[in-house]
């Protein structure tokens, strides 16, 4: 049975993205070269609400690449996966390819 997580409130389940240790050609990377901290939406929560009610949406969305804190966030495991639940303001960019 597969189990799929949904966040509540303004919460996003982030996997994080691995830095390859070598690049295409084969030259091998030291463990500082590569230090960006980031990963992949897999799912939102529907957002918080305001004092008067209204419904305050999360600001990424599945799919997006996002800029992480290098602490933080809860850790989760989903069968063979490890992700990480984080709060929407915690999350510092996103990352766009130009």
């Amino acid at each position: 049975m597969m189990k799929r997580l949904v966040p509540t409130f303004n919460r996003i389940l982030v996997q994080r993205v691995i830095q390859p240790a070598k690049t295409e050609s084969g030259i091998l990377l030291p463990e500082k070269a590569s230090s960006l901290n980031s990963g992949k939406v897999i799912a939102v929560g529907p957002g918080s609400r305001d004092k008067d009610g209204k419904l305050i949406p999360v600001s990424v969305k599945e799919g997006d690449t996002v800029l992480l804190p290098e602490y933080g966030g809860t850790q989760v495991k989903l069968g063979d996966n490890e992700y990480h639940l984080f709060r929407d303001e915690d999350v510092l960019g996103t990352l766009h390819e130009d």
